[in-house]
C-alpha cells in the first residue's frame, strides 16, 4: 500500500468522509488508473461549505464550468467559514474585473503573516542576512507556494481544481495536509486572467459544450481572451504591460514565494516541467537542481498511486525568461509549471494519442523521464484532469513541507550566489548613458524604469562629466538578472531541439538606447553615486525665437503622437518632413527633420514637455525639400481566428497616444475603405494564404461573437453577428481596390502574404530557403532607399528583431523597391563596377550616415556580424534579402515588413518604423 493509501485510510478512522463528494469523483473518473488515493475522499466538515455544498456539484463535474465571480464567491464563502484561508483583491484586469489572491494555512500561521513576510524579504536580500544570521532566519521563516490558474482561457480546469484543494488544505486533518497547513503558506491565484475566463466559460456553455467530438473543426476558443493578449499573456514577463502580469509581480514582491506554479492545460497527460534545454545561461546552478527534484518528487508520488502518463523533460527548454513562472525565476525563486492533459472544458472525450511526440518520442513510448506512459488512446475528463493536478501539488507541498529550511536555505544562496558572480564575473556593471547622449530620451528613460519594475538597484551619477549616467552594478541580489536583461544572449548552435520561443531580448537594443558594459573593478569604487529610488522621466524643451519649429529626428518614439496630439489641440498646425539634411544657425539637422509650421508657442512647449522631444525655433523655414506629414486615419485589421498580434499592434498604438479604429473581415466586406480610412495596418497573423481569406469555416456559421443575455461576456472588445467566413474574395477586392484609389497598405510580418499571395502586390514572391533557421533573435540591417521616408532617422546599419517567418524577393528590375535588407554587407547590384566604354564607373562605398545612432548597444559584437544577440542557422539565405519593401501600386502603395515591428510591445527601437510608414503614407521618392 503506498503512503498516500495509507494516510487515506488512516483518515477514513479520524475524520468523516463526505460520502457522497467520493462517489461522484469515482463517477466522475473516467479510468480507475486516474483516481490517485490523494484526492479520491473529501472530508466532511459541519461548518466549512465544499463544493458539493456551494455549487451542488463537485469540481471537475461533467458539463460544469464556473465564471470568475462564481469561483471568487466559493473562496470568500471559505474565508467567511474558517479562520485559514484569506481573500484579497490584488489587481483589476483591464475591463475592470478582480483579480483575487487567495492565502491558505493554520489560523495562527497566517495571523503571523507579517513576520514571515519580513523574514522571507531579509533572505531575498542576503545583504540583510549575512551567514551568522542565516539559521536564526530560517527558523523564523515558513515558505511560500504560489499557485497560478487560468492563465490561458481555454486551459479552464485549473479553477475548479483549486477550488477543491482549498477546501481541503483549510478542512483535512490528514496529517501531512495538517502539516503542509502548519509549515507553509499557499497562495492561490485561481483565476489570473479574469477577463479571458469570463469569455471562455460563455463560448464553452454557450458552443462547444454542445460537440460530441473534440476533433471536429470547430474552434474551442473564443477569439479574445484578454483586451489585448491572447496565449501572449504568458510572454508579457519583460513588458510588463498586462494588468496580470503586474498583479503576479505584486504577489512575487509582497511575499516573497519560494516557488511560484503555473497550472497549464495541453499535453497528455501530466507533464512537470524541467525542459529539454538549453537552460538560460544565466540560471543559477541550484535552480536547475530543484527544478528537477521536484519534477521527480511529483513523478514518483504520482505513479506510487498508480498514475500512468506522468513525465517531465521533453516538454519545453528553459531559455527565455519572459514567462509568468520566471518571475520566480529571474528573483531567485522556484518557477514551474505543469501540462495537465485538457479538453477546452468539462466534456468528456476519447482522444488519439498516437500522433502525440514530444522531443522526438511518442508520448505513448516508454522514455526515461516518462517511466509508465499513457495508452494510445484514452477516455479522459474534466474530474481526470482535476485529479492528476491536485494530487500533483500535493505532493510538491508536501515535499515543500518536509524540505522548508533546505528550499528556504537555497533561496538565499542564490540570492548570495548572484552578488558573488557579479563581484567576479565579467561585466561588472553596464551603464546607461545619460540622457543628452541617447538618440531617444524618452526610450532611454523607459529602460530605466522596465530595470526599476523588476526591482534592480539603479544609481545615478550625479557630478562630473558623466553626470545623469545610470550605474546598474551586478553586486546585487538580482545581479544575474541585470546580465540577463541588458547582455547579449549566447543561444547554442548545436542545440538539438528547437527553441520553445524567443531567443533573444537584449533591452539596449530592443529599445534602441546605448547600454556599455564595465570590465573594470573600479566600478565597485566609483563614488557620486545616487540610488535612483523613482520612476525617471526624460525633458523637453523649446530654444531659440521664432515661429517656426525644428526637431531633430533620430527616430524618437514620440514625435508622431505628439504630433497627433498637436493636430488634435491646434489645427492650424502643419508639420513637414525635411527630405534632406541641412543647416540652421549652428546646427546640423538630419533627414526626416520635422518642421512645424502654425503652431502656438504655448502648443510646442506643452508638446515638448509631454513627449520628451526638444524644438528649436527659428524665424523662417529652411530651404530644404519637403513634404508635409499628413497625419493618416488609420485602421487596423484584426482576423477572427487570430487576433493576438493585432492585439498587440492595438496596444502599442494606444500606449503612444496613436489614433485608430480596429476592422473586422465585415469591414473589408462592406468596401468603401478608402473614403474612411488612407491606412490599412495588417498586424502579423498566421495561417496558409487560403485561411487568411476564408477564416474560420463557414459551416459553423452564423457563429456571432455578441453580448447577449446567454453570452454576456462575448462581444468585447470587439463583437460581430458571424465571425466565419474571412474576407473572401470580396473583401480581398475592397483591400485591393483601396490600395488602388490611393490608400497605404502596411503589412507585418506573416500577415505580408496577405498583400504578396492575394494577388495585391503581385511584385512580391516567396523566398524559398533550406537551410535558414531564424528564432526570434536580434539582427541587422542595412538601408537600401536612403531616401525613403519609412528610414529616416536611422543610420545606414542598424538592428532589428526577427523570429522565423516568411520572407519575398523581387524580380531584379524591381530591386529599388527593397527599402531595408538583412545584414550589414552592402548590396552590390549586378550591373555594378567597371564598365566597357564608361571609365570609373566603380561606386565608392558610402559611410553610414551620422543621426545620432549610437554605435553599439549592450553586446552589438561586431559590426559587420548579421547575429547581434540570439542565433540563426543558414544565414547566408537571408543576408542581402528584403525586409521592408514600398510597392507602389497605382494610386497607392503596400509597405511590406518581412518582419514584426510591433512584436508584443518589445522592439520599441522599431516601432518608429511604422510610425515613418504611418507619416508619410502618401509621400514616396
Amino acid at each position: 500500500m503506498s503512503l498516500f493509501a495509507a494516510v487515506a485510510v488512516s483518515l477514513a478512522l479520524q475524520q468523516a468522509e463526505d460520502t457522497t463528494y467520493a462517489r461522484l469523483i469515482r463517477e466522475a473518473t473516467t479510468d480507475s488508473h486516474f483516481l490517485p488515493a490523494s484526492v479520491a475522499t473529501l472530508p466532511s466538515s459541519a461548518s466549512v461549505p465544499s463544493p458539493l455544498k456551494y455549487f451542488g456539484t463537485i469540481a471537475g463535474a461533467p458539463g460544469v464550468m464556473h465564471h470568475a465571480d462564481e469561483i471568487y464567491g466559493y473562496f470568500r464563502a471559505l474565508a467567511r467559514a474558517t479562520p485559514r484561508v484569506r481573500v484579497e483583491t490584488i489587481g483589476k484586469t483591464e475591463e475592470g474585473r478582480e483579480i483575487v489572491l487567495v492565502a491558505v494555512a493554520d489560523s495562527a500561521v497566517l495571523a503571523g503573516s507579517a513576520g514571515y513576510r519580513a523574514a522571507l524579504a531579509r533572505l531575498a536580500d542576503p545583504r540583510t542576512t549575512p551567514p551568522g544570521a542565516l539559521d536564526a532566519v530560517l527558523a523564523a521563516a515558513k515558505p511560500v507556494y504560489y499557485l497560478n490558474g487560468a492563465l490561458h482561457s481555454t486551459e479552464m480546469n485549473s479553477p475548479e481544481m483549486l477550488l477543491e484543494l482549498a477546501y481541503r488544505l483549510a478542512v483535512s486533518d490528514e496529517p501531512a495536509i495538517r502539516t503542509i497547513r502548519g509549515s507553509v503558506i499557499t497562495l492561490i491565484n485561481p483565476v489570473s486572467e479574469p477577463d479571458g475566463r469570463d469569455r471562455q466559460v460563455d463560448w464553452y456553455l454557450h458552443y462547444t459544450k454542445s460537440h460530441p467530438t473534440a476533433d471536429d473543426g470547430f474552434p474551442r476558443s473564443s477569439p479574445f481572451w484578454g483586451d489585448y493578449a491572447f496565449h501572449d499573456n504568458n510572454r508579457d514577463g519583460l513588458q510588463l504591460a498586462l494588468a496580470l502580469t503586474r498583479a503576479i509581480y505584486k504577489i512575487y514582491f509582497d511575499w516573497h514565494p519560494i516557488v511560484m506554479h503555473d497550472l497549464h492545460e495541453s499535453i497528455p497527460l501530466l507533464h512537470v516541467s524541467t525542459g529539454t534545454g538549453p537552460y538560460n545561461e544565466h540560471t543559477d546552478p541550484i535552480a536547475i537542481g530543484e527544478w528537477a527534484t521536484l519534477a521527480n518528487n511529483d513523478i514518483t508520488a504520482l505513479e506510487a498511486q498508480g498514475l500512468p502518463g506522468v513525465w517531465t523533460w521533453g516538454f519545453y527548454d528553459g531559455w527565455w525568461p519572459g514567462y509568468a513562472l520566471w518571475i520566480a525565476n529571474n528573483h531567485n525563486a522556484i518557477g514551474r509549471f505543469y501540462e495537465t492533459f485538457g479538453n477546452a472544458g468539462a466534456n468528456t472525450y476519447v482522444r488519439d494519442l498516437s500522433d502525440d511526440s514530444y522531443a522526438g518520442d511518442s508520448v505513448t513510448t516508454r522514455q526515461w523521464y516518462r517511466p509508465w506512459p499513457p495508452t494510445k488512446k484514452v477516455r479522459w475528463s474534466s474530474r481526470d484532469n482535476v485529479n492528476y493536478s491536485e494530487a500533483g501539488v500535493l505532493a510538491s507541498l508536501t515535499f515543500t513541507s518536509a524540505h522548508a529550511t533546505e528550499l528556504l536555505r537555497n533561496f538565499w544562496q542564490k540570492g548570495a550566489n548572484s552578488m558573488a558572480r557579479g563581484r567576479t564575473e565579467k561585466p561588472y556593471a553596464y551603464v546607461i548613458p545619460g540622457f543628452a547622449r541617447q538618440r531617444d530620451p524618452a526610450r532611454a528613460a523607459y529602460l530605466v524604469n522596465q530595470l526599476e519594475r523588476q526591482a534592480i538597484e539603479i544609481e545615478r551619477r550625479t557630478s562630473g562629466d558623466s553626470a545623469g549616467d545610470f550605474v546598474i552594478r551586478r553586486n546585487q541580489p538580482y545581479g544575474d538578472l541585470v546580465v540577463n536583461l541588458l547582455g547579449i544572449q549566447h543561444y547554442p548552435q548545436s542545440a538539438k531541439y528547437p527553441p520553445y520561443d524567443d531567443i533573444a531580448w537584449t533591452e539596449g537594443d530592443l529599445y534602441g538606447v546605448t547600454v556599455s558594459p564595465v570590465n573594470d573593478t573600479a566600478v565597485f569604487h566609483w563614488t557620486g553615486l545616487a540610488r535612483v529610488t523613482d520612476t525617471v522621466a526624460a525633458s523637453g524643451s523649446v530654444g531659440g525665437t521664432g515661429a517656426v519649429y525644428l526637431l531633430a529626428y533620430h527616430a524618437q518614439g514620440n514625435v508622431l503622437p505628439a504630433l497627433y496630439a498637436l493636430s488634435a489641440k491646434e489645427p492650424k498646425a502643419q508639420a513637414f518632413a525635411a527630405e534632406s539634411a541641412f543647416v540652421a544657425g549652428r546646427d546640423s539637422y538630419p533627414a526626416g527633420t520635422v518642421i512645424l509650421e502654425g503652431a502656438t508657442a504655448a502648443g510646442v512647449s506643452a508638446a515638448a514637455r509631454r513627449f520628451a522631444l526638444t524644438f528649436t525655433a527659428v524665424s523662417a523655414a529652411p530651404a530644404v525639400p519637403r513634404h508635409p506629414e499628413d497625419l493618416p486615419r488609420v485602421a487596423i485589421y484584426h482576423s477572427w481566428y487570430s487576433t493576438q498580434d493585432a492585439g498587440w499592434a492595438r496596444y502599442t498604438f494606444e500606449q503612444y497616444g496613436i489614433p485608430y479604429r480596429s476592422i473586422d473581415d465585415g469591414d473589408l466586406r462592406r468596401g468603401a475603405l478608402r473614403t474612411r480610412f488612407d491606412v490599412v495596418l495588417v498586424p502579423s497573423f498566421g495561417g496558409s494564404v487560403a485561411q487568411m481569406i476564408n477564416g474560420i469555416d463557414r459551416k459553423w456559421g452564423p457563429l456571432p461573437y455578441q453580448r447577449t443575455k446567454d453570452t454576456p461576456n462575448l462581444g468585447t472588445p470587439f463583437s460581430s453577428p458571424d465571425i466565419t467566413g474571412g474576407p473572401g474574395f470580396e473583401g480581398m477586392a475592397a483591400l485591393r481596390d483601396f490600395v488602388d484609389q490611393g490608400g497605404a497598405l502596411i503589412t507585418l510580418g506573416a500577415a505580408t502574404q496577405f498583400a504578396a499571395e492575394t494577388g495585391i502586390a503581385t511584385q512580391l514572391t516567396p523566398h524559398r530557403t533550406s537551410t535558414l533557421f531564424h528564432p526570434g533573435s536580434i539582427v541587422r540591417a542595412r538601408v537600401r532607399q536612403r531616401r525613403s521616408p519609412i528610414l529616416y532617422g536611422y543610420p545606414d546599419v542598424t538592428t532589428l528583431f526577427r523570429g522565423n517567418g516568411p520572407l519575398y524577393e523581387v524580380a531584379n528590375r524591381d530591386t529599388g523597391l527593397i527599402v531595408l535588407q538583412y545584414g550589414a554587407t552592402r548590396h552590390v547590384e549586378k550591373d555594378e563596377g567597371p564598365m566597357l566604354g564608361i571609365p570609373d564607373t566603380t561606386p565608392p562605398v558610402a559611410p553610414d550616415t551620422a543621426t545620432g545612432e549610437h554605435k553599439a548597444h549592450a553586446g552589438s559584437g561586431s559590426d559587420s556580424a548579421y547575429v547581434v544577440s540570439g542565433m540563426v542557422r543558414g544565414e547566408k539565405e537571408i543576408i542581402g534579402e528584403g525586409a521592408v519593401f514600398d510597392v507602389p501600386i497605382r494610386k497607392g502603395r503596400v509597405i511590406a515588413f518581412t518582419f514584426d515591428p510591433l512584436h508584443r510591445f518589445l522592439n520599441h527601437h522599431e516601432f518608429p518604423l511604422v510610425w515613418n510608414a504611418l507619416a508619410n503614407w502618401n509621400d514616396r521618392p
